[in-house]
């Protein structure tokens, strides 16, 4: 009964209207910057949106959960109304696609597949098998998530353990990472994923994933896909037997420590770059997309956007390498989508479509499934643009120029850090709390940046930084998220 009545408290708080006022000025709120468009889908069809990919001819293909894809015509505009054409049927969980030299690639549970319509009726007509070496057991749990092709016309395949706990010589290689190249060679890349909610690339052709809370993952985290690197999940270590190249099965993390403490003693194990925190950040985090459109999306070129399923939502991710290791901060960015987000993808115009489902864990966006597209409407919201880590501090760049007043007040700040238990049991609390002293703030010259010296910082935490007390210049303006959660994996030398 407890539970039923948090869940309806938060769905009720969800539904309300907000109204965003300090004192008798209305403040900018989210969609005054990045309206969402509802896109209508297929009438009487159930498209659990898993997978977006550009077509050529402004065309949109769009893949259900449920195993259909359809191609949509006019999907842009203020008020779409699409023609829809069903390219395929009788897939199993397709769950990435990827268009390259005229072939639509599929990513579903069993294997990769490529399509084409040979006969230019809008149905694809030849299916191929591009890889499929990896097992399935029939467990609901068995995802494979796949990414558009990289620059070497390779896609990343990442698999879901078993019941996303377990690995069994009748399913090789769950909880691994596969690379399939054009040939169709599948390589085994790495190891220690445990349940996935999607994949992407970095600006840099880095590849990226997210892992769900559970067991060995005390939170929720964007994890580094580095080729030999150990996520951190030791179950499907057994598959070591079935590779060359990645020697020995490495040894097992002890459960109760530390991701700081066990990367000492075991050093494939690649540290998550952004941990997501639990509940607060979301709870099922699923799609990765960069922004690559040359700032028609706004002021955040080649940062990442990564979709939350069970609180309808996208929240963007800074990242910097830091003594040869990914990390950075997550930024609150969107909510009120109209179902679980999985998945995003930009167009060419800078519009972002997104697309999802409620189904298993349910999500705040009441409707089975969507599909919606974002827009930028040119005005730039007052963000923390940059978040990087400094020897003594954090150095923050802001989208727009910042009151100096503000900015060298410490008071505007607030601080706390805190880590999670490494263990084989499921989830961590937040633990080993600190709460490290902001000692000076210092304006930088071009008005938008300030350095924060900070006394106490640690290495392995994430460092929330709350903001209440800045205002944009010449304003009473507050930031539009006024939170930052930086995951400190490295201190800079320098």
């Amino acid at each position: 009964m407890k539970t039923f009545i948090i869940l309806f408290t938060l769905l009720y708080a969800f539904s309300l209207p907000v109204f965003a006022e300090e004192g008798s000025v209305s403040l900018p709120v989210e969609s005054d910057f990045y309206p969402i468009t509802t896109i209508p889908l297929p009438e009487g069809e159930v498209i659990e949106v898993s997978g977006i990919e550009i077509l050529p001819g402004n065309q949109v293909a769009v893949a259900s959960r449920r195993g259909d894809i359809f191609v949509g015509e006019g999907v842009w505009g203020d008020n779409p109304s699409p023609k829809w054409t069903l390219y395929a049927r009788g897939l199993h969980e397709t769950l990435g696609l990827s268009w390259k030299d005229g072939w639509l690639y599929a990513t579903q549970r069993p294997e990769v597949t490529r399509m084409q319509d040979r006969d230019g009726d809008g149905r694809a007509d030849v299916f191929e098998t591009v890889a499929d070496d990896w097992g399935i057991s029939g467990n609901y749990h068995e995802y494979a998530f796949g990414t558009r092709h990289d620059k070497k016309g390779d896609i990343w395949v990442i698999l879901c353990l078993t019941g996303s706990f377990g690995a069994d010589d009748k399913s090789p290689f769950r909880g691994w990472c596969m690379r399939v190249t054009p040939a169709g060679e599948c390589i085994p890349t790495g190891y220690g994923i445990r349940s996935p909610g999607g994949i992407g690339l970095n600006h840099l052709g880095d590849v990226f994933y997210c892992d769900n809370e559970g067991t060995w993952n005390g939170s929720s985290s964007l994890k580094h896909l580095r080729p030999g690197g150990f996520q951190g999940n030791p179950r499907g270590n057994k598959y070591f037997a079935l590779t060359s190249g990645l020697g020995p099965e490495p040894p097992e993390p002890e459960s109760g420590s530390r991701i700081e403490i066990e990367r000492k003693r075991l050093p494939d194990l690649v540290p998550p770059p952004v941990i997501l925190p639990h509940g607060k950040v979301g709870n099922s985090p699923a799609g990765i997309e960069c922004d690559e459109t040359g700032g028609k999306f706004g002021p955040f070129s080649n940062q990442l956007f990564v979709s939350e399923q069970s609180h309808s939502k996208v929240n963007r991710v800074f990242l910097e390498k830091v003594n040869g290791f990914y990390q950075g901060a997550v930024f609150p960015f969107l909510e009120g989508f109209g179902s679980g987000n999985i998945v995003a993808r930009f167009a060419p115009d800078g519009s972002m479509f997104t697309g999802g489902t409620n189904r298993g864990w349910g999500s705040l966006g009441k409707n089975p499934f969507s599909f919606q597209r974002v827009n930028w409407t040119g005005k730039i919201p007052f963000e923390v643009h940059e978040m990087r880590a400094k020897p003594d501090g954090f150095e923050l760049s802001f989208t727009q120029s910042a009151d100096r007043k503000t900015l060298a007040d410490v008071s505007s700040y607030t601080i706390e850090s805190y880590t999670y238990i490494y263990q084989k049991g499921y989830g961590s609390p937040e633990v080993d709390q600190t709460e490290p002293v902001i000692k000076k703030a210092i304006p930088l010259k071009d008005g938008k940046s300030v350095r924060l010296k900070i006394k106490g910082m640690v290495k392995g935490h994430v460092h929330e930084l709350k903001m209440p007390g800045l205002r944009r210049e010449g304003t009473d303006q507050p930031l539009l998220h006024e939170v930052a959660y930086y995951t400190l994996n490295e201190i800079p030398k320098r």
